[in-house]
């Protein structure tokens, strides 16, 4: 019999057998104080806090959003009742809402001549003027003429010869020693005029009797009969002709024959074109009949000293409120972001250019 190993805690014998049973100790490294647990939370707690310094780091480095552009501004337009100064009313509410810091001031002109001498001058800030005037403006070389810089292409105007219905004249050759509106004295009707009348052979000062009004009273002497025409460059339709037509007997007298003969006379008579005012334009007037004429494309200009972001602002707003403006002013549809760019005679002021290179087609 094997002797047995006492047990000295009680006292009792224990044998070999029973002493396989006997718990074994395990050996546990002893866990210091901040053990792993405690470790993971310091890293995270560092972690976010290199977050947060870099995050107010990034905040405080990165340009202050520019404030909105304000202050007081003034739009040169046109003669009332012609589409310069409808379009000019019309834009007015838009910006408005799109830049409600800036303070816009409508100002009525006689047309594109004398508005570029407005915008040179400082007495407006923006203006719409034909490409036809500006390129005649340079060529002379008008005061500050390299400083004039362009925000859109907007849309043409159509040259409109009106006459009675009744009348015998059928071209432009044939209004010598009549009594002709040709636009007041500093509009761009009163600069084509001049220049479709040469082409036709005429001259402005001896071969017609010359009335210098503008569409605001033309339409009211053809109508009491003390005119027996008048020359209208405006986007289409134009409501005074429109409103004419529902009191007197009216036709349109095509021009496009004399495209070839006016771009012989400069270089700068490029900025005409050959154009067809559609049977749809003045429904009344033409009975189904397409009118051949002359186009001119209009610009929204400014100068290069007017703020970037005034100018960006602006740009923006005429693109954007295309439609809005078009419901009224029907030649404002023809405003659009893949052409606006083309403003040929003057480049884009660098406002504009922002807009065009964030804005997509």
């Amino acid at each position: 019999m094997t002797p047995a190993t006492p047990f000295p805690a009680a006292g009792l014998a224990v044998s070999p057998s029973m002493a396989s049973l006997r718990p074994r100790t395990v050996s546990r490294p002893m866990r210091r104080p901040g053990g792993s647990g405690t470790g993971r939370r310091r890293l995270l707690w560092a972690s976010a806090a290199v977050l947060v310094v870099c995050g107010l780091l990034v905040w405080w480095l990165r340009p202050s959003p520019s404030p909105a552009p304000g202050g007081k501004i003034t739009f040169a337009t046109g003669v009332r009742t012609g589409v310069y100064e409808r379009y000019g009313t019309l834009f007015k509410k838009r910006l408005d809402r799109d830049l409600p810091r800036v303070d816009l001031t409508l100002q009525h002109s006689e047309g594109s001549v004398q508005n570029l001498g407005r915008i040179v001058s400082g007495e407006a800030d923006f203006t719409i003027t034909a490409s036809d005037a500006l390129a005649a403006y340079q060529e002379k070389g008008g005061k500050d003429a390299s400083h004039i810089r362009a925000c859109a292409r907007l849309y043409d105007d159509y040259m409109h010869l009106v006459v009675p219905r009744d009348s015998p004249v059928d071209s432009a050759e044939d209004l010598k020693g009549l009594r002709v509106g040709v636009g007041e004295k500093r509009s761009g009707v009163a600069l084509v005029t001049r220049r479709l009348l040469k082409a036709a052979g005429l001259d402005m000062d001896h071969d017609v009797h010359a009335v210098r009004k503008g569409i605001d009273r033309m339409p009211d002497l053809l109508s009491a009969g003390e005119l027996d025409a008048f020359f209208w460059s405006g986007g289409l339709p134009t409501g005074a002709i429109e409103r004419l037509a529902e009191r007197t007997d009216i036709r349109l007298v095509q021009l496009g024959d004399l495209l070839p003969r006016l771009h012989e006379q400069r270089p700068d008579m490029r900025y005409y074109r050959a154009a067809v005012m559609a049977p749809d334009a003045y429904p009344t007037v033409q009975r189904g009949r397409s009118v051949k004429t002359v186009a001119i494309a209009n610009l929204l200009v400014t100068m290069d000293r007017t703020d970037a972001a005034l100018t960006e602002g602006i740009t923006r707003s005429v693109i954007k409120s295309r439609d809005q403006i078009g419901r009224e002013v029907h030649a404002a549809q023809k405003v659009d972001l893949r052409t606006a760019i083309y403003t040929d005679p003057v480049p884009l002021h660098e406002g504009a250019r922002r807009y065009y290179r964030s804005a997509k087609p």
